[in-house]
């Protein structure tokens, strides 16, 4: 699980890994222990929110233009793709 540094608490990081969920949290700044995280997959989120912004901002896409739920489907994971990888 890749979370912010608002999540970063001791209960939550034992009950994740309980579950078998590696947890990807950065540790807050007042932290007497150090928490050790992949950077990279820090990231990662960052990457899925400005997908998400960017097909906000394509009309066809925020007011559904398409009759048909297929076509507005495809037309979806048409913009996802190139808004993720662009």
């Amino acid at each position: 699980m890749s979370a912010d540094k608002g999540y970063d608490a001791d209960w939550l990081r034992t009950g994740l890994r309980n579950s078998g969920v590696a947890p990807v949290i950065p540790g807050k700044r007042g932290r007497k222990r150090r928490i050790h995280h992949d950077k990279p997959r820090c990231r990662e989120p960052w990457r899925i929110e400005a997908m998400f912004n960017r097909l906000k901002n394509l009309p066809r896409i925020a007011t559904r233009y398409d009759k048909l739920a297929r076509n507005h489907a495809s037309a979806l994971a048409l913009a996802a793709v190139v808004a993720f990888w662009c």
